[in-house]
């Protein structure tokens, strides 16, 4: 695939995000997370590179007040009407989760679904991301990332992938620069009831995955502990053997 531009994170994103079949498990995603966190109701949370606010929305719903941050004005405004609609705790910035100015106010810090982990041109700026959750935190607080795992994609990709939703067909095409520990990402989605056109996934998203020996390191670097460490929302042990990575760790 060809990689995308540097700055490929700042545009091309829609509401047609919403049809996507991975967003049909975001109550179950957010029942995991209330449990894992032993969440009590009270926590203020925040959620960074919110999207359209999926996940900030389904805990505002449950009581919970919360921030959601993006880049994307067209997900902010969706979400603050959404917000607004349902009278809901829920209060949403547009802006790059890296200016955001946090100091010790949350309980617990989200990044889900990546959440921009790993999208940003440079190790460098990728790791502004974990500055900005570490300021966020309160002493104690608690965070959680669902991410893909680097020392899968240095076994298994290149690879394709599908899912069945209940909307559409989705098809995804992974590779891995071993180099610069970037996975390559393209996908396009097939919709059901209308004739089917020869998928060509061409151009791929650079990611910068990290391993969790990595992770730990970088955490701890931010008075962070991990706590525990899932492949799915089902509560499944991590693995090189799968590719996606749920981390929970503690702020000192």
């Amino acid at each position: 695939m060809k990689v995308q531009k540097d700055d490929w994170y700042k545009h091309g994103w829609t509401l047609d995000i919403k049809n996507q079949s991975w967003v049909e498990d975001t109550e179950n995603q957010v029942d995991f997370i209330i449990k894992t966190l032993r969440l009590t109701g009270k926590e203020r949370i925040l959620d960074l590179a919110c999207g359209y606010g999926r996940h900030t929305l389904s805990l505002a719903r449950k009581g919970y007040p919360v921030v959601g941050v993006d880049i994307t004005p067209e997900y902010i405004d969706d979400a603050r009407k959404t917000a607004k609609t349902e009278s809901l705790n829920a209060y949403f910035i547009n802006s790059d989760i890296r200016a955001v100015r946090f100091e010790n106010e949350f309980d617990v810090v989200l990044n889900l679904a990546d959440d921009a982990i790993g999208y940003l041109e440079t190790d460098e700026e990728n790791l502004k991301i974990f500055d900005a959750v570490s300021h966020a935190l309160k002493s104690g607080g608690k965070h959680f990332m669902d991410i893909c795992n680097a020392e899968h994609a240095e076994h298994y990709f290149p690879r394709l992938n599908w899912e069945a939703g209940e909307k559409a067909l989705a098809l995804a095409k992974f590779e891995w620069d071993k180099k610069t520990h970037r996975m390559l990402y393209g996908g396009c989605d097939i919709p059901y009831g209308i004739p089917a056109e020869k998928p060509d996934i061409t151009t791929g998203d650079p990611t910068r995955l990290y391993s969790i020996a990595e992770l730990n390191s970088i955490l701890q670097q931010r008075k962070m502990n991990i706590i525990h460490t899932f492949s799915n929302y089902y509560g499944k042990e991590a693995s090189p053997q799968e590719l996606q990575l749920l981390v929970y760790s503690k702020k000192q």
